[in-house]
């Protein structure tokens, strides 16, 4: 039993370094309103919003521009902020990279390249063969938000649904983790496919299956509940080696 719940202490660790976007709306989720305690650190160039932020404080506070602030971070009127969730503050790597070669020679701007997952679409599935994992869509909606490399925002697929439908393994493999517990994914699935390779279900309305299950490709592990804000769908990740990866990468193209 030691070694069971250490395997899944180890999974939820991994798991953790990851964000959601709106897990809560400024004064509290679920009554709590605890501000950011539980998260796992941001990386620099990113700030955590915490109880009673506003954009104007944070323009402040960070020295940047509310205009870049919702520019870089994709919000949309009326500009809600939700505790937990993760902005970026600093201008993207791979644009302060373009910027300070263009500024050091202007001829130079033509011979970049983007940096892999910053806008450079993925091939469907290319990933599947080096996995070891028969992979499957865990669900059959919409693509409504994507993956975005470096951002700990988007570390996954926001996919939706209909309240209810079932969201199902995208691979064989063992259950880790069934629960509530871990801060910004609601019900939570876990599956572990491999020594290497982890995929996530959050925001669920019911929880098929518990923590020891094995698991098989396509099999019901839940029925999708709502996301941030109400909406029905379906946060999926994969993970290899404890970092989040593009799930496209891995999936098979759709028709």
């Amino acid at each position: 039993m030691i070694l069971v719940w250490s395997a899944i202490l180890a999974t939820l660790l991994l798991l953790g370094g990851c964000a959601s976007t709106g897990p809560a709306p400024v004064g509290g989720w679920g009554g709590q309103g605890a501000g950011t305690r539980g998260y796992a650190p941001v990386p620099k160039g990113y700030y955590r919003v915490r109880r009673g932020d506003s954009l104007g404080g944070i323009s402040q506070r960070r020295r940047v521009s509310v205009d870049r602030l919702i520019r870089w971070n994709g919000l949309k009127p009326p500009y809600t902020l939700y505790v937990g969730r993760v902005l970026r503050v600093a201008p993207p790597r791979a644009a302060a990279a373009r910027a300070a070669r263009v500024t050091a020679s202007p001829g130079a701007a033509k011979s970049v390249r983007p940096a892999v997952g910053a806008g450079v679409p993925p091939v469907p599935g290319s990933g599947a063969g080096a996995s070891a994992v028969v992979w499957a869509w865990p669900l059959a909606g919409a693509v409504v938000q994507g993956f975005r490399a470096g951002d700990p925002a988007r570390p996954g697929l926001r996919i939706s649904c209909r309240p209810g439908d079932e969201v199902h393994a995208a691979g064989a493999g063992a259950v880790v983790y069934s629960g509530s517990g871990l801060k910004g994914y609601g019900n939570l699935i876990i599956v572990k496919h491999n020594k290497n390779y982890l995929s996530a279900y959050g925001f669920n309305r019911r929880l098929l299956v518990k923590e020891g299950d094995s698991v098989t490709r396509g099999q019901a592990l839940a029925e999708c509940g709502e996301g941030p804000g109400g909406a029905p769908l379906l946060h999926f990740e994969v993970r290899r080696n404890g970092a989040s990866v593009n799930p496209l990468l891995y999936l098979p193209p759709r028709a």
